[in-house]
């Protein structure tokens, strides 16, 4: 019989992409995707190393599988990304009973190293120290048939003293621009009309082969590309955002007037000894730039609360740049130790009570700001381009989702008019009427849908997929939500 797989990822894009590729590898060795609440045959594990409960999370999750995996025999667990890289012999000694740990630069092994545990009956690890075979030529399985992350860059050549990705991905590789070119023409013939492009620190992409205007000149060239409805990228560094690259956004027109750039801190003092190289008066003035080209951007961040060291004053600098900044958004994190990394030996570790506080105002700020963003959004027109999934559901209306140009997630009333029902894919106007800090709502009527060459690729594969959905009762779902919500 067929054996089975399900791929659990943790982390970021460049995890969730791996872990395309994974499945692609699997399937390309004869394994089928499991069906929602089946158990399957292999369960492979793609983790992040960036948080601390990160570590937590993988071994609870281990411990959970053993007697699931004592009641199946022949099943196999495997553990990959950057946690199996940094931990290494490490997963076997805590959870013995897994069969395979693979690192971030040999994904492509999983299927010989799954075949190789099953014959000798023993744990197979095998982590390399550097880049084998660019990911994106093995096998991928993508999640949608409208949308795809396209890496351009792996591995990273900053010394940030917080974060462990350098030593797990090693120092940075790029494709040749004409190979990534090659590839979103490829998706888009396949009916992919959103690409992302992926990198550690996407914007210093042609360090490699010595071109600083390269990552502006691929965003241009992405705009000539017949049928490509809207470029993403994430995520750039502040060091490397240099005007070629606002000046190539705001001039074509299918890269999105959205931008997620780090912030970390808005102190100039932890910014410095997070090893940081720019501060928030260079931050502000990107910020600025991209702002007096594209006044419709919406600008999200990343942020950390508690470094070594952090004093109430350096928090309070935080809090003013976020309100500067005026962020649409912030992925807020509390400071934690990652051994291996400088600022794990720093003096004056935050007390987490302190770190605890902090995070919370800072929390309420950013929803603040985000919900004062948002609400100067109602009664705009926006063009929203429908994702998959089950929809949003209040007492009394039905709702389909999506994303606006500026990436904003979008809940739009369900027409009652069939022919004006989109599909995952399809793109269509509405007037926002309702602002939330995390979303907007459109219960206005729905104008100019069109319907898309997405819409017919994932309409094609709910066909396809169609006849092992009935055999498991499975209803082929009408309407889509984003899956990153």
């Amino acid at each position: 019989m067929t054996r089975t797989y399900q791929v659990r990822t943790y982390g970021c894009q460049m995890n969730v992409h791996d872990s395309e590729r994974l499945s692609g590898l699997l399937e390309d060795a004869g394994y089928r995707r499991a069906e929602d609440g089946a158990q399957a045959d292999v369960v492979v594990f793609n983790t992040c190393a960036v948080r601390e409960n990160a570590d937590n999370r993988l071994y609870g999750s281990l411990g959970h599988l053993l007697p699931v995996k004592k009641e199946h025999p022949g099943m196999q667990i495997a553990v990959g990304g950057c946690l199996a890289q940094k931990d290494r012999h490490t997963i076997v000694e805590k959870a013995p009973w897994v069969d395979v740990v693979f690192g971030t630069h040999n994904i492509g092994s999983l299927p010989v190293l799954l075949e190789r545990a099953r014959v000798a009956e023993e744990a197979q690890v095998e982590i390399k120290e550097s880049l084998e075979t660019f990911p994106s030529t093995l096998p991928t399985r993508r999640d949608s048939p409208y949308a795809a992350w396209v890496s351009i860059s792996v591995g990273c050549n900053n010394t940030c003293t917080f974060c462990i990705v350098p030593s797990l991905r090693g120092k940075e590789t790029d494709r040749r621009p004409g190979d990534i070119l090659a590839e979103i023409r490829a998706l888009v013939a396949e009916g992919v009309q959103e690409v992302t492009l992926l990198g550690q620190n996407v914007n210093a992409y042609g360090v490699e082969f010595g071109d600083r205007a390269a990552f502006a000149k691929l965003l241009r060239a992405c705009g000539g590309i017949e049928g490509l409805e809207r470029v993403r990228f994430t995520s750039p560094h502040p060091r490397d955002f240099t005007d070629d690259v606002i000046a190539a956004m705001a001039e074509t027109p299918n890269v999105m007037p959205q931008l997620h750039m780090p912030l970390q801190s808005g102190s100039d003092s932890v910014l410095r000894r997070m090893r940081r190289s720019y501060r928030s008066e260079k931050f502000l003035g990107i910020i600025d730039k991209v702002r007096a080209a594209m006044p419709e951007a919406a600008i999200t961040t990343d942020i950390i609360v508690g470094f070594p060291g952090e004093t109430e004053a350096e928090f309070q600098a935080t809090i003013d740049v976020v309100r500067a900044a005026r962020f649409a958004g912030s992925y807020t994190f509390q400071y934690s130790i990652r051994p291996g990394t400088p600022a794990a030996t720093m003096p004056d570790q935050v007390p987490k009570e302190v770190v605890q506080d902090r995070y919370e105002h800072l929390v309420q700020v950013v929803e603040d700001v985000a919900w004062t963003e948002n609400k100067a959004q109602v009664g705009r027109t926006v063009e929203v381009m429908f994702a998959e999934g089950e929809g949003r559901k209040d007492a009394a209306t039905a709702r389909i989702s999506g994303r606006a140009r500026d990436n904003r997630l979008v809940h739009v009333a369900v027409p009652d008019d069939p022919e004006l029902r989109p599909r995952p894919g399809d793109i269509a106007e509405t007037v926002i009427t309702y602002a939330a800090p995390h979303h907007l709502t459109a219960d206005a009527p729905i104008t100019r849908l069109r319907r898309t060459r997405g819409g017919d690729a994932w309409e094609a594969r709910q066909r396809r997929d169609e006849p092992e959905r009935r055999a498991v009762g499975l209803r082929m779902p009408s309407f889509g939500v984003p899956a990153n919500v």
